[in-house]
Formats: structure tokens, C-alpha cells, sequence
């Protein structure tokens, strides 16, 4: 292995369970001297688009769309240190007669980006589960609290009709009936401060969606981490040592939600949460490698040229850096 290589990891949720031990310097990888570099989402990726970091967290579509368009400036590894079951993110303007998903039908939604990961998981569900097709409505992208907010990187949407509105805020324009609903991984202003006027589409979302894991067995993947290409191809070890830190830091996370004394979180009733987690979803139900998560990425993969973002269908394996798919474990046969 070469001497140590320090590099700069742009990550966002530092204070995530999977990643703490990254953060901390508890888990380090093998011969790497890696600075964490804690940040937002969009700022993280942001960040890594212009070459600003050469590792770091990356939202999934658009790591999968690079891939399908050729252009993919980075390789990533399969590690996914933020996934989120998503029919929670749907919200509805409660005077619009939205009583179920099939009404959405003929509306117009509003998404931040309609490409971003957490907007192609809810389509992605209400077509195979609901039979509403994103062809069926109108997306208006936009800032969710503040106008202004643009793509972290073009897409050309084929097939389906995609506005944009620079003006005015989703929350602004749900509030005034011009929008019917909103999908976004973080609440609208209005619903967090507890306006009558807005609603979940899925009042009961934890029933919905732990009944959804049962039937589809898909936990939605947002973001997976990724390196620099030109990096990889000149020191391929080092998506190797990256992912096994990545791993570990995983899974000391999982051993610690499982220790009774003392609590490993502030939530008086976290050993009873766990176990009702694992009654649903089995004791490995955070995994990173491909081969437990490949029907969950092949799922995206398709979902992404449903929705008219790529013009053909990535394989999950092909995603990956091939030194780590080598390691035990991780290899899909």
C-alpha cells in the first residue's frame, strides 16, 4: 500500500449514526489520512460538481444519470449512508380534494428538483403502487422556502411536463392554489408551523410505508459515496480502504443501537423502536454492498428512465468501483 494519503471527504450529516465514527476519527481508513469535512446536502454536492473535494456523499439520480449520460466524473463506491422511505414527503394543499393518490392525476406538484433522488422514489412508488404516471401531472420546480433554486446540474426531461418558477416560493404557491402538492424530502414552511391549510398525503405514513417494505422490499437509497474518477484510476486502493471504513463506521453504529445501558440515543423508548425495525425489516436492515442493496438500485435505475431523466437503463454493478465489488461480501453472483 503507498504512504499515507490525506484526502478531503465532503460529507454531509455528521452527526449521522453511520458516518459518526468518520467524523470522529474512531474509524479511519487504511492508509489514508482523511479529513472530514462536514456540510449540507446541496452544498456537498455542489461542491463535489465543481471538483472542489474528491470524495464525498452524492445524491444517487444524479450520480445514476451521469452514468447513463456518459459523462460520470466520478466512480462510486457502495456505501449509502443516507436512505429514507418517502411517502412521508408528500404534501397536499387540504382544500384541493386530494383524498388519495389517485387524485393527484391532472395536478400540478411542485418539487424542488425533479430529477433529485427523494422526488424519483415517490414517482417511482405512485407509479408501480398507484398507477399515476409522471406523464399525469404538471412538476413545477423551485426554492421550497426561498425562489431562485435551480438544478445542481441540467437535465433534459423527456416525455412529461416540467415548469419552472423563479419567483415565488413552492410554499407560496401551494398556500395561494397554484400548486396542489409538494414533494420534498424537508417539510413545507407552512406544514412545519402547523397551518391547517396543508397536509400529508399519507396521514399514517410509518404504517404505509412499513407495509410498502413488506410487499416491494425496497428501502429507498438517496445518496451513495463517491471519488473522484481520475483518482480511482491512478490508486484504485483507495476505493477499497474508503468503503471497508465506511463499513465499519456502519456498523459500530448498528452494535451501539442495539446496547441496552446505557442508551445509546436520547429517546426513552429506542430499544423497543429498534426491535419493532428488525420485526419489519430483518437485523441487517441498514446494509451497504451491492449485492443486498441491488434490487433497491436497479428499482432507481428503472425508475429514472420512466420518468424521462436517462434515455437508457444503467445496471446497479455497473455503478461501482470494480476493486470493491471484488471484496467478500460485496460481489452479486
Amino acid at each position: 500500500m503507498p504512504d499515507q494519503r490525506g484526502l478531503t471527504l465532503a460529507c454531509p450529516g455528521h452527526f449521522s449514526d453511520r458516518v459518526f465514527d468518520l467524523w470522529t476519527g474512531a474509524v479511519r481508513p487504511a492508509g489514508i489520512d482523511l479529513q472530514y469535512l462536514p456540510m449540507s446536502p446541496r452544498e456537498a454536492f455542489r461542491r463535489l460538481l465543481r471538483g472542489e473535494f474528491p470524495v464525498g456523499e452524492m445524491s444517487l439520480s444524479t450520480y445514476v444519470t451521469s452514468v447513463a449520460h456518459d459523462r460520470a466524473r466520478f466512480v462510486a463506491i457502495p456505501a449509502f449512508p443516507s436512505r429514507t422511505f418517502r411517502h412521508s414527503a408528500v404534501y397536499v394543499r387540504d382544500a384541493a380534494g386530494i383524498e388519495g393518490p389517485a387524485d393527484l392525476v391532472g395536478r400540478r406538484i411542485g418539487v424542488p428538483e425533479y430529477q433529485m433522488t427523494a422526488a424519483v422514489w415517490v414517482r417511482g412508488m405512485l407509479q408501480h403502487d398507484h398507477n399515476v404516471r409522471a406523464s399525469d401531472v404538471e412538476w413545477v420546480t423551485g426554492g421550497l422556502q426561498d425562489s431562485g433554486r435551480h438544478s445542481l446540474e441540467p437535465v433534459t426531461v423527456r416525455g412529461v411536463n416540467v415548469v419552472h418558477e423563479d419567483q415565488r416560493s413552492l410554499d407560496d404557491l401551494l398556500l395561494a392554489g397554484e400548486i396542489d402538492a409538494i414533494v420534498a424530502p424537508q417539510a413545507p414552511p407552512s406544514f412545519a408551523a402547523g397551518s391547517p391549510a396543508v397536509r400529508r398525503l399519507f396521514p399514517d405514513y410509518r404504517s404505509v410505508e412499513a407495509d410498502y417494505f413488506r410487499r416491494t422490499g425496497l428501502f429507498p437509497i438517496m445518496h451513495t459515496v463517491v471519488m473522484d474518477r481520475s483518482l480511482y484510476e491512478s490508486q484504485p486502493w483507495i476505493a477499497a480502504s474508503l468503503y471497508e471504513a465506511f463499513d465499519r463506521a456502519r456498523a459500530n453504529a448498528i452494535a451501539r443501537l442495539t446496547e441496552r445501558e446505557p442508551l445509546s440515543v436520547s429517546l426513552p423508548w429506542i430499544n423497543d423502536e429498534v426491535a419493532q425495525t428488525v420485526e419489519v425489516m430483518g437485523p441487517n436492515f441498514w446494509p451497504y454492498g451491492l449485492e443486498p442493496n441491488e434490487p433497491v438500485l436497479e428499482a432507481l435505475c428503472g425508475y429514472l428512465v420512466e420518468q424521462g431523466i436517462c434515455d437508457r437503463r444503467v445496471a446497479a454493478r455497473d455503478l461501482f468501483a470494480p476493486t470493491v465489488l471484488e471484496l467478500a461480501g460485496t460481489r452479486s453472483l
